[in-house]
Order: structure tokens, then sequence, then C-alpha cells
């Protein structure tokens, strides 16, 4: 928990360059015809797409903005040390406060801070001024542009603790072996002095339990030198520790405090986990002793109509949407995530493999040779900031470096290996590697070696390598479009029929295999494969770019999960102009046979292989299609689709119907056209307008059709093949929302949703 005052709201934001911008940077500016936004704010998803912008980021056009923001520091900060944080601005910002230039920070992905402890007027108007220009990528997908994670201020007492100041490692005897006997905790706090002498301090740390009970308490004196950083080291014993996994992600809590001459000075809680992770060149990962397979999904960070700008709590909304697929780690593709994703990862059982975004200092999508490694510190931000959460298993370095197959990138590698130790030495580092795998390079450095695709080479990677443990962290790449069954180039759509087997089974087929990484669980904006526009988004995901399942989706829930399932592609039985034509019928499902029926007739049992699926030529006639799915002659499963009527109402089906009055909370909310007997009507494009009352907002809307073109920021959108969703934001007082959906034709749906 960070002790600084959160400065989300009222800001001023305007698109474009300015023509004086030291006019704009001074504090009497006149402002106030700057359009009010709420951070986080992603202002490129604002753009009109167009066929001649960047094809790798969505055709939306990139420019320079500016935001401004009054702040009223309050009195009581007078003699306390004050900071910035800014957890994430894309990208190369730049800072003022009161018209005195802060700083100009290059990363789009890591956090940085400013002390303005000496510019800052406690007690009066001040204001903040920042430029910021996407226009040069760092990737080669959608990545969006502006303040787009939180902003703090932080005011510490002279004797403070450093900005990611805790470190806690957790050791259990023979965690290896699944002893969980007990636990050594050693607890790593820096703390800082900013006053002209040396002071004596009382470090405090407490840890509590999951259950919120007080454990331990270990106390420390220390001499803290003036304007250094010290560090206190202090270790204890958890006896019969609650491990974290993924089906029971248990959280400690380190409450630390700074007591001078009795006094408080500061006070932070860390969040921790105890758990041994373990990878074994021949069998695999193991987490607690136990054998995992690392069912792994990559994703990047915009969703549907917010682009990069995610509220905080629709991260575990992200995760649970995966998990039902089954899926239990996540890879941060290509750069370091927010926080809050680490945080509901932690609390969901979500592995993480955190990647860093560039091999040494080049900020390029791809770093060039001659690249150094002088500067690292975005690194080092990175495993400093996140080195506490469990749910993260390894480092990843990189992603399909140029130069991550010679001796030039194993140099640089080692480089950013050391950086990494000097902050954890805990988890393996590796990378995610499609090329180099049997020559020298960045896999004869990193712990564990990191494929993308290369399928067919696993076994030759393996016997070059045979003492380190491999893992899949790219691979099936196949692009589907939800409710598509034939690839059309003209319109941007793609067949459910892509099938994603040929990429997982190479995997489960070889114990050596850690598991791995799907590309991807979400479709996401740019890189518009593999037809290019019309598209504007990625066809890879299990779900859509609003989050609705696919048919690929259910594949991998039949390999991943073990509640018996069976599911049906294509998902819809209607096909008028089709009767009599074979339509191919396949059956996804985690039991042994499936037996399919068209109105009432058997049409045969099928075997189910191992992480594979049955099919059947079926003759098009409307009416009921329904599979069983059976295990030992019993049935434990079954799906139907039927050929549904006309559109008649609209559907809304939130997964929850309250929200927090934060001014932060949003919520999606999934929207169905289904047919009198309430049925999703596959075929419908019905055009559906949004109305909410009762305070809050609407953000946005979207529809996963990778083509659509009409803004994201609205309030109504047409249906893709059923579906789209609108995303409502709270406000900052108690309410209660009324959501309304409405089409011409159509009985509306409508949701509340209470404000607490």
């Amino acid at each position: 928990m960070r002790p600084g005052m959160l400065l989300d709201a009222d800001w001023l934001f305007h698109r474009g360059d300015v023509a004086d911008s030291n006019a704009v940077i001074a504090a009497s500016f006149d402002d106030h015809q700057w359009e009010s936004v709420h951070l986080p704010h992603d202002y490129v998803l604002d753009e009109a797409y167009n066929q001649t912008n960047a094809r790798n980021h969505g055709y939306l056009p990139f420019r320079v903005g500016w935001y401004r923001k009054h702040l009223s520091i309050p009195a009581s900060c007078q003699g306390k040390i004050l900071r910035l944080d800014f957890d994430g601005v894309f990208r190369d910002s730049e800072v003022w406060l009161n018209g005195t230039f802060l700083g100009r920070h290059l990363s789009g992905y890591t956090p940085f801070s400013y002390d303005i402890t000496a510019l800052a007027q406690p007690g009066a108007d001040n204001v903040i001024t920042l430029r910021v220009d996407p226009t040069e990528f760092e990737g080669w997908w959608y990545e969006g542009g502006g303040i787009y994670r939180h902003v703090h201020l932080t005011a510490l007492a002279p004797v403070h603790l450093a900005q990611w100041g805790t470190y806690v490692v957790s050791t259990v005897p023979d965690g290896d072996k699944g002893a969980d006997g007990e636990a050594d905790v050693t607890i790593h706090t820096t703390v800082e002095n900013n006053e002209q002498f040396a002071e004596n301090c009382t470090i405090v740390s407490e840890i509590l339990g999951p259950d919120g009970k007080k454990l331990q308490t270990v106390r420390s004196d220390g001499n803290v030198a003036a304007n250094e950083p010290s560090e206190i080291v202090q270790s204890t014993v958890l006896a019969h520790p609650k491990l974290w996994s993924v089906e029971s992600p248990n959280l400690y809590t380190l409450r630390t405090t700074i007591l001078k001459n009795g006094e408080q000075m500061n006070a932070t809680t860390t969040t921790f986990g105890v758990r041994t992770i373990r990878y074994d060149a021949e069998k695999g990962f193991f987490l607690n002793g136990q054998h995992v397979e690392i069912q792994g999904l990559c994703n990047h960070q915009d969703l549907s109509a917010l682009g990069i700008a995610v509220p905080d709590n629709l991260q575990a909304w992200r995760i649970g949407q995966l998990k039902q697929a089954g899926c239990n780690a996540w890879r941060t593709a290509h750069n370091p995530p927010s926080e809050a994703l680490l945080d509901a990862c932690d609390r969901m059982g979500m592995m993480v493999m955190d990647e860093n975004r560039h091999l040494g200092n080049s900020y390029l999508s791809h770093s060039p040779k001659g690249t150094t490694a002088t500067n690292l510190s975005d690194l080092a931000t990175m495993i400093q900031r996140d080195r506490n959460h469990p749910s993260i298993i390894m480092w990843s370095m990189c992603n399909e470096e140029g130069m991550q197959g010679s001796q030039e990138g194993a140099d640089i590698f080692a480089a950013m290996m050391k950086v990494v130790h000097q902050y954890d030495a805990t988890r393996p580092i590796t990378s995610a590697m499609n090329g180099g795998l049997l020559t020298n390079g960045d896999a004869d450095v990193e712990d564990i070696v990191g494929v993308n695709y290369n399928t067919p080479k696993y076994d030759a990677i393996h016997s070059r390598r045979p003492d380190k443990a491999m893992f899949g962290s790219e691979d099936t790449n196949q692009k589907t479009t939800r409710g598509e069954y034939a690839d059309d180039p003209t319109n941007g759509m793609c067949s459910a029929y892509n099938l994603s087997d040929k990429g997982w089974v190479p995997v489960v087929e070889r114990p050596f295999m850690c598991g791995s990484f799907t590309w991807t669980g979400f479709d996401y904006r740019g890189e518009p494969n593999p037809y290019g526009w019309p598209d504007v988004s990625n066809n890879t995901g299990l779900l859509d770019l609003c989050g609705f399942p696919k048919d690929k989706f259910y594949y991998f829930q039949s390999c991943w999960t073990e509640k018996p399932m069976v599911h049906l592609l294509p998902d819809g039985w209607n096909w008028p102009g089709k009767e009599g034509h074979a339509i191919r019928v396949i059956a996804f499902s985690n039991a042994k046979q499936v037996e399919l029926f068209l109105n009432g007739r058997s049409l045969g049992v099928k075997d189910v292989p191992h992480d594979s699926f049955a099919e059947w030529q079926v003759p098009y006639e409307a009416g009921r299609l329904v599979a069983k799915a059976s295990t030992g002659g019993k049935t434990v499963a079954t799906e139907e689709l039927a050929t549904t009527g006309a559109p008649a109402r609209i559907q809304l089906a939130p997964v929850q119907t309250t929200l927090s009055a934060n001014g932060e909370d949003a919520l999606v909310v999934p929207v169905s056209i289904v047919d009198e007997q309430g049925r999703v009507v596959p075929d419908a494009d019905c055009e559906v307008s949004f109305q909410l009352t009762g305070g809050g907002r609407i953000v946005g809307a979207g529809n996963g059709n990778p083509a659509d073109h009409d803004g994201d920021r609205t309030s109504q959108k047409k249906a893709f093949h059923g579906h789209c969703v609108v995303i409502i934001q709270a406000g900052s007082e108690p309410a209660t929302l009324q959501l309304t959906a409405t089409s011409p034709g159509l009985a509306p749906g409508s949701v509340t949703v209470r404000v607490r």
C-alpha cells in the first residue's frame, strides 16, 4: 500500500503540440478551454481510423499531447519530502512544476518520480504541466498515448522508507519436496535520511497472516547516515505457513513502521507470499513441490473501448475471463505491466512471466547492433517495483531480439542479469527467443530457455542445452474471428476452423517442457494480421477484444480444465440457404466420447483423443443440434445449439452489479441480442444505444469486430454476431445507476448498478 495522495482527477488536456511551450508551462497560463479528463487516459483512441496511418499501430494517428493539473498541496506538507510519482506515461514525457522543468522520461512502460520538495508551495495552488510524445514507437502493436496509469503525490518525513524499499524473501526448507513446516523470512528495509546529520531510528516489521491476524513482530534499531540509503535486514520464522499457489493464493502482509524517538515517521504495507518454485530440465516446472503445467497466455495491456487506460478493478475481470479457460499463467507481452495487474494475479492465483521491454539501452522496437548496456535503470525499476509479488515466477528480459543468437546479444543479456540479481535472486531469468536457439547467444547465459514457436526444434534445443529447463514463451498463433467460419480477406475475417492443436500438443507430449504461453489471451489493437486493413486489431485471442470467448477458447478449456465440458463449433445453428449442405461440426471436450444428435437423431459416437477433438460432417437442417459428452458410459456434459428466431430483445449480463464510489471503478457490461426464447441470435448486427442515469459515465462501447471503424468513445455500437459491450465507470459518490440499452424493434434491456 502506497502512502501517496491519488491525483487522477481534474486534469486538463490539449490534443496536439502548442506554438509557445514557454507560455503553456507557466503557472499563469489560461487553460480554461482545455478538455477536462480523468486518469487513466489514452487519448489516441479518440482519433479516427484511416488506412494511411501505421498498420501495426491500428491505423490511428499519433500526436503530441499536453496535460495540466492545478494542485492544492495541504499546508500540513510543509517541512516534508514531496515526490510526484507517475506510474506510466506513454511516452517520452517532460514534466514541469510551477514553470520549472523537473525532467524527461523516455520509457512508456516504467514508473518514474520527481522530488518536488524545493519547488512545491504547500498551502497554495501548484500547477503540474506534462508534455507527452507517443509518435516514436517502442513496439509494433497499438501502444496508445497519454498518462495511462496513476499519478500520486507522496509526502514523507525526512527519515522515511525508500521507494520500493521493502523486499521480503521467504524460504521453505525442503519446499521443493512439498514441505510446509516453516518458512524462514528475511526482510530487507531501505531507509533514507534527508536530514543534515545521521539519525537513529527503529524499524518495526509486523507480519499479518492471510486472515489478517498478527503473527510476528520484529524490531531493529539502526543509524541512518545523512543523504544516503541504509538497509536494515531482519529475520524471523513463520510456523506452518499457508503457501501461495494457483489453487490457494494465500497472501501475507508486512506492515513496516519507522520510529524516531518513539514517534512514527513513516508506515506502509507490503503484500507477499510464501512459495517455492523449481524448474527441472527433464521434468518441467514445480510449485511447492508439485508438478504444475504452465498453461499460459500472452497479453498486451489494451482493452476494448479503453485502449491502454484500463481501470485497476478490470484487471481482475480480465484474469477471471482467462481462468475460465483454465489459464494459470499470464505473460506481460512485451513490457512491464501495471501494479494493479500484478496485485490481481497475486490475489487470484495467476502466475506471471514479467517481461522487460528492451534489450540493453535501446528504446527502439528492436535493439540494433551497437546497443550498449550502460544504463539499465528501467530494468532496475521493474525488478524493484515487482519483486515482492509471489505470482511472478520468472523475469523475461526481452522478446524476439535480432541479436539473440550472437555474442553481442549474450553480453548485453549478461549485463542485464547482473542488474536483476542486484535486486532479486529468487527467480530464474529468461527471454522469448524466436531464433538463435541452436547457436551461441542469449540462451547460453539465461537460466531457462523460452522458445517462441519453433515447435519442430524442441527436441534439438533440448539436446543442445540438456541442463536447462525449457518452455514455450509464445506459440499457437492462430487467427480466428468470433462467429466467423470462413476466411474472408476482403472483410478481414478469419475462420474459427483455424485450429490450435498443432501448437499445444507438441508441448504436452514432452515432459521436459514446462508448458507454454499461447499467443494471445485477448485480441488486441494493432498488428492486424493476417490481412491488414480493414482490420484494425489482431485476431489471435482466445477471447475477442471485448472479452467474449471464441471457439478456440473452448479447445483450451478442454485441455486445461477438469470440470466436464463440451462445446460445439460452429457456435450457432443458423445457416439459411445451406439446407442439405454438409457443415463441419467439431466437439471440444475433456470427456472420453461425444455423441451428436440432430433433431433427435443420433449422428454417431466419436472418441475424443487427449488434447484433440471429435468431428462430423452434418447435412444442415434447421432445428436442434445436441452434443452429449460421456466418460465411462455416463453423460457428464451437454451442449445444445438451436436455430433461433428473429432478434426480439436485448439482454445485459454484467458479472457484478456493485462498484466502489471512488471515481475509478469500471464495469464491462456484456450485451446480447436474443430471440423470444432468450437464445443469442448469431447473425444479429443491430445497433444498440445506451443511456446511463443516476451518476457515473459511459466510457465507451465495443463489439469485438476487428474491422469495426466506428468510434470507441461512444454510447452506441452495432452488435457483432449477437454481442457487444458497453463500459461504464462509477463516480466518487454513492449512487444507484440505471443502464438501459435500446434498439429499434427490440425490447430494451436494463440493469441496476449500485455504487457504494
